[in-house]
């Protein structure tokens, strides 16, 4: 008969013993070392996961402040154009004034240059009628006016000249 080999003939008990016996001796310090390497990892994912919240909320709070100055720098665009355009307005109008009081000042420029005009030309004709008038009467005078009649007319200018300037004087 087939005698039974023992226990510690069998080399599958003796893998078996060792495997057991390894992990008796060391199996403390393979599975701290483990749990170190497995607790630095979940360690490192915590911080990794912090270290993105702490970034989310950053980006968060830049995209809000963004949000704010894109607003701010609308609002202020918009006040701008509305402040050009009233200050455009207010241009339009004080060119539209200035304009139409140079109008007014060339028109009364003309007006006084042709009021002068008629003047000069209303001075001018009587002046040509007293020329006219004077070299009438001279002719007139030396031709039909008498020594006599010239002394007579003299006289009587004398006499009317005091009434003369007194009239004038009181015009």
């Amino acid at each position: 008969m087939h005698e039974e080999p023992s226990f510690f003939a069998e080399p599958r008990n003796w893998v078996v013993l060792a495997f057991i016996l390894f992990f008796v001796l060391f199996g403390k310090k393979l599975w701290g070392a483990l749990a170190g390497m497995l607790d630095a990892r979940a360690e490192k994912v915590k911080a990794e996961l912090e270290e993105a919240q702490a970034l989310r909320r950053e980006a968060d709070a830049m995209l809000k402040d963004a949000e704010k100055q894109r607003t701010e720098a609308v609002a202020d665009a918009k006040a701008l154009i509305e402040g050009a355009r009233a200050e455009a307005a207010r241009i339009t109008a004080a060119a539209a004034a200035e304009a139409e009081a140079s109008a007014k000042r060339r028109e009364k420029m003309a007006i006084d240059r042709i009021a002068a005009a008629e003047k000069a030309a209303v001075d001018e004709v009587r002046m040509a009628a007293a020329d006219i008038a004077t070299t009438a009467a001279r002719q007139v005078l030396t031709e039909e006016l008498t020594p006599e009649a010239d002394a007579a007319l003299i006289d009587q200018a004398i006499t009317q000249l005091p009434g003369a300037l007194a009239a004038r004087h009181a015009a």
